[in-house]
């Protein structure tokens, strides 16, 4: 069996519902720092409707398998940037990593769909949900680099949102064509009738 060398955990940040509010004037901007072991990461921003924040990012931690073996937990501050400062703290989410680290060492690949965690206060209580999907890759670099064209390849087949668009707004100009080419081929053909009765 080969050693495997390195792991990948990618995080993909949905959403989160339910969160506390913490400004008093204005409307929340909601970020997160996601943090496992010496490395972290901050979200983009995002403007809530209070209670509510949408993300849908991706974030990539990397470290070599013997590291994994240390690191049992990823926190996820959701942080709200104040008027004049930034980083009011609105709570956290801590995953514990253990069962995907183990299986997706033994596998080579371990997936866990997105999914609500409950958010923690400052006293310890629960507000709101914060919505994470996980994938651990057990690697080496030889089979890395070769996942990592695959992923690329594939993204660069991924079409832009505009075709689907645009094929949507040539439907009804189809539809327009043919109708007018129908009533075209109608108008002639009643006219070469007549043509042919007055012969």
């Amino acid at each position: 069996m080969v050693q495997m060398k390195k792991g990948i955990l990618e995080v993909l940040l949905v959403d989160a519902h339910g969160i506390t509010h913490t400004n008093f004037i204005g409307s929340p901007v909601y970020y997160v720092l996601l943090q496992c072991g010496t490395k972290e990461y901050r979200s983009k921003m995002s403007k809530g409707d209070n209670e509510n924040a949408l993300w849908n990012q991706k974030f990539v931690f990397d470290f070599p398998m013997s590291q994994w073996k240390k690191l049992n937990h990823i926190k996820c501050r959701i942080m709200d940037k104040e008027l004049f400062k930034d980083g009011g703290f609105v709570g956290e989410t801590i995953i514990h990593l253990g069962g995907i680290i183990t299986e997706g060492r033994e596998r080579g690949y371990m997936e866990v769909k997105p999914a609500p965690y409950n958010v923690v206060l400052d006293d310890d209580t629960f507000k709101g949900q914060l919505k994470l999907g996980l994938r651990f890759i057990a690697t080496d670099k030889l089979q890395r680099k070769a996942w990592e064209l695959k992923i690329e390849g594939k993204n660069r087949e991924e079409k832009p949102m505009v075709s689907p668009v645009l094929n949507l707004m040539k439907l009804p100009l189809l539809r327009l064509i043919e109708g007018w080419a129908k009533k075209k081929a109608k108008v002639s053909s009643m006219q070469a009738s007549l043509l042919f009765r007055r012969l």
